[in-house]
């Protein structure tokens, strides 16, 4: 934003603030990145592990800006499993549930007893403050407490027009504030 010096008894009004300050921009959309997975990912791992392929990363304009997070993906087990995910802003997982003895903090979980046919669809939003004009990623883990948990197909994965396979995304929006 160009600085300028105003004199004294100068009287500002709204134009001049908003034509050398910007205001006008505050509260729209800065940028959008936005990353597509069309492939499949499956994990047996049984703790949180990254979705390859579903990252993005953003460098917010402003430090005050906020980051509009959204999540679509579909997911499948092959038998009776948990399985958690969590979103991860760089190394640290927000939008998760509170810490209550030995239950797994999560953004969204699917429990499954089905023979790997199912194929959920889950989506998030979570509007982030992340503080900050440094390049920032936002990704998702998941893990399974058995078994094998998969992203955009089903479990039994046969080669069948009933078993669809799908694609995930991640998009990010800034908020200038």
């Amino acid at each position: 934003m160009p600085l300028t010096t105003y004199t004294a008894g100068e009287v500002l009004t709204a134009a001049s603030l908003n034509a050398n300050f910007s205001f006008a921009a505050l509260g729209k959309v800065g940028q959008v990145v936005s990353t597509n997975l069309p492939t499949t990912f499956s994990t047996a791992a049984t703790s949180y592990t990254d979705i390859t392929g579903l990252s993005v990363s953003i460098t917010p304009t402003l430090a005050t800006s906020k980051v509009l997070v959204l999540v679509g993906f579909s997911a499948s087990v092959s038998g009776d499993i948990a399985v958690m995910f969590q979103l991860v802003r760089g190394s640290t997982a927000i939008d998760i549930g509170d810490a209550s003895g030995s239950r797994t903090r999560a953004s969204f979980s699917m429990l499954s007893n089905d023979t790997g046919f199912q194929l959920g669809t889950y989506n998030l939003n979570f509007l982030d403050s992340p503080a900050t004009t440094s390049a920032t990623t936002y990704k998702m883990q998941m893990f399974v407490n058995s078994g094998t948990g998969y992203i955009n197909r089903t479990g039994s994965d046969a080669d069948s027009a009933t078993r669809p396979r799908t694609a995930a995304n991640i998009t990010v929006m800034e908020v200038l504030v």
